[in-house]
């Protein structure tokens, strides 16, 4: 039954990598490649991921710059960033589209913060619902004569250790974000 707990953990250990993925989408005043992770273009009928198109480098700190693959593909891949919802203007140089960042508000910021403890909130969600399963397996268990009650109140006091640890790992990250989007 200890494997249930450690099948739980590795659950868990999913939705806090699945917490940090949503984070990395949301900007700052930093240029990162991974902004550009959820934007989708139109490649010969085809919805890609735009990192399997192109190359995304950061020449400056609020400048990014995409390299499509394909010289052919720079306006799909320029229209397909300029339609996403990251409020930007890219600008085409040759085959290479730069992206600025531009600086933003105060009220831009709060409302990322936002948003970030938004995503926080639905990893820890995922987490509790995962404990809960783990929960009902382990009384199913203990209601069906497979363990003692003993041994399932010592398997669920483990999980909620484990939950209590993950979801201050997610807080712990949701701050780290929220430091990161206030910074000027």
């Amino acid at each position: 039954m200890t494997s249930l707990i450690e099948q739980a953990q590795a659950q868990m250990g999913k939705s806090v990598e699945a917490t940090k993925e949503n984070f990395s989408g949301i900007r700052t005043g930093r240029a990162n490649p991974a902004l550009l992770n959820g934007i989708v273009v139109d490649y010969y009928g085809a919805p890609t991921p735009i990192k399997s198109l192109a190359s995304i480098g950061v020449p400056e700190p609020r400048t990014l710059s995409v390299t499509p693959f394909d010289a052919s593909q720079a306006g799909a891949v320029e229209k397909a960033i300029r339609d996403s919802d990251l409020g930007v203007s890219p600008r085409r140089d040759g085959n290479v589209i730069r992206v600025t960042m531009p600086e933003l508000t105060e009220e831009r910021r709060k409302e990322y913060v936002k948003l970030a403890k938004t995503k926080a909130e639905d990893g820890k969600v995922a987490v509790r619902n995962i404990r809960r399963k783990a929960k009902e397996s382990i009384d199913k268990s203990v209601k069906d004569g497979d363990m003692g009650e003993d041994e399932g109140d010592r398997l669920l006091k483990e999980l909620d250790k484990v939950t209590k640890r993950v979801t201050d790992d997610i807080e712990m990250l949701l701050e780290s974000k929220r430091k990161e989007i206030m910074e000027v």
